[in-house]
């Protein structure tokens, strides 16, 4: 097929798909009101048109093809870094897309065990890319108790598992939480969402298949509602996107499509790998938020007259300290890059890691340090409609400057961001992104134990301590 138009793509959401959202089933995906906002997101994926997008959003194949870069393995230090500058042009439903980049990370591992389920990650791989296609990281399940194993669970069903096997397949169950852009996208591809243990073997699944593939429902939920004013909501109104509580209802999922089938051993070699992708793109995402932050903390003390102020000063430093050691962490993990065994390159694990680990437990301290600098008109500025109005906007005028050449609508359009940002609609969904999206918190702790290396350092303080063994 190729590359697809924006027009193309957004005519091949309406493909029978199960989807829900406010209260309602929606059977015209591509001209809903909901969706207008995500699908337009989605669309700048498909700017093959633009002469400053095109050489960052398209690569040429082994084929002599073009495809879109998102679907490049890198082989290379070059075509590493691109992927990364390519994170800072692509949206969410493209980013999350590079769940192939994650299959083809485990393809090795996997086809020592099951040849057969190597070879559907390439062939899948390649029919996704060469249509043009998206799609969704399809991991997190309900999990129920989490003090329980997945085969432990009052209900069998709160991970996603193998019902039946049969002889043309295999037929699933379950539900996948948090999918960000689920409807949005062509393929799910599932996988286990932790190790598992040889008890829970018929949790340790994974697949791609079609969206509009029956049993499948997507339940959606925004950050945002459809129509925003984009004075007002400067991050919300044009950057809203759905994330799909994905349910299976017994759906058959064919041998051409498998991944794995009860290979309980590869389990979290899938997971890992897909954290690792996707904590990259997110940092790549977290550097940009990180740098507008403290832009908007510059700008709004200067319109303050506060920017010599020492405390500002320091609050400011620390806002670029944030901003430029998750930038270093990147470069790091670039430069000290990983390869798998066929020769893709991918960014030092440990690095990405302790780099996640930094910003995310750190990011609600810059939004502290952001609104402090602020103070309380980030939550009681008025709105746009105001500032228009004759007699409203007058006062307005009056009493937000701050001296006598002061820009009145520059310093309501840095107070509405930094509002849009930390304390309404997107800032409210960011909250909680910065922590959980790729793995909260103990996610990180837990790949920084296991590729830290230990012995070096044990071995290290017993020399500092002058024990020599």
């Amino acid at each position: 097929m190729g590359l697809m138009t924006a027009a193309q793509y957004r005519a091949s959401l309406n493909d029978g798909r199960v989807i829900y959202w406010g209260g309602e089933k929606i059977t015209d995906v591509a001209n809903h009101p909901r969706f207008q906002v995500p699908i337009a997101v989605a669309c700048r994926d498909y700017a093959y048109d633009d002469p400053e997008l095109e050489p960052i959003i398209t690569y040429r194949t082994e084929d002599g093809t073009t495809a879109h870069r998102v679907y490049q393995v890198p082989r290379t230090t070059e075509e590493l870094e691109m992927r990364l500058e390519l994170g800072r042009h692509m949206s969410i439903v493209g980013g999350v897309t590079g769940v192939y980049m994650a299959l083809l990370q485990v393809k090795d591992r996997l086809s020592a065990i099951s040849p057969r389920f190597a070879h559907n990650i390439e062939r899948l791989y390649l029919y996704a890319r060469d249509n043009d296609l998206r799609a969704a990281e399809v991991i997190t399940d309900a999990k129920g108790d989490r003090s329980k194993k997945a085969h432990e669970q009052h209900d069998p069903d709160m991970y996603v598992r193998i019902v039946e096997r049969r002889n043309d397949g295999i037929v699933v169950r379950g539900a996948k939480l948090h999918i960000t852009g689920a409807a949005l996208v062509h393929e799910l591809v599932v996988m286990p969402t932790k190790s598992m243990r040889p008890e829970e073997a018929d949790y340790a699944v994974a697949f791609s298949i079609p969206v509009n593939t029956p049993g499948v429902s997507i339940i959606n939920r925004s950050f945002a509602p459809a129509e925003l004013n984009e004075f007002d909501y400067p991050a919300s109104a044009r950057h809203s996107m759905p994330e799909g509580f994905v349910v299976f209802d017994d759906v058959f999922i064919p041998w051409d499509r498998v991944f794995l089938a009860g290979e309980w051993q590869l389990a979290g070699a899938f997971a890992a790998a897909l954290g690792l992708w996707e904590r990259t793109l997110g940092l790549v995402i977290a550097h940009h938020e990180a740098e507008v932050m403290t832009g908007l903390a510059q700008l709004v003390s200067e319109q303050q007259g506060k920017d010599r102020d020492a405390h500002i000063q320091d609050t400011i430093a620390e806002l670029i300290c944030y901003t430029e050691t998750i930038r270093m962490g990147i470069d790091y993990a670039v430069r000290h890059y990983e390869s798998t065994p066929d020769g893709m390159l991918h960014p030092n694990i440990l690095g990405i890691n302790v780099t996640k680990y930094y910003y995310a437990s750190h990011f609600h301290e810059m939004v502290k340090h952001l609104q402090d600098v602020a103070g309380g008109l980030v939550i009681t500025l008025p709105e746009e409609a105001e500032l228009r109005h004759p007699e409203a906007g007058a006062y307005l005028r009056k009493y937000l400057a701050t001296g006598a050449n002061t820009d009145i609508e520059l310093r309501m359009r840095v107070y509405t961001l930094i509002r849009d940002l930390t304390a309404d609609a997107y800032g409210g969904w960011n909250l909680v992104t910065a922590l959980q999206a790729g793995g909260g918190l103990k996610a990180q702790r837990i790949m920084m134990a296991r590729t830290f290396d230990m012995g070096h350092a044990r071995k290290a303080a017993l020399q500092a301590a002058g024990v020599k063994r």
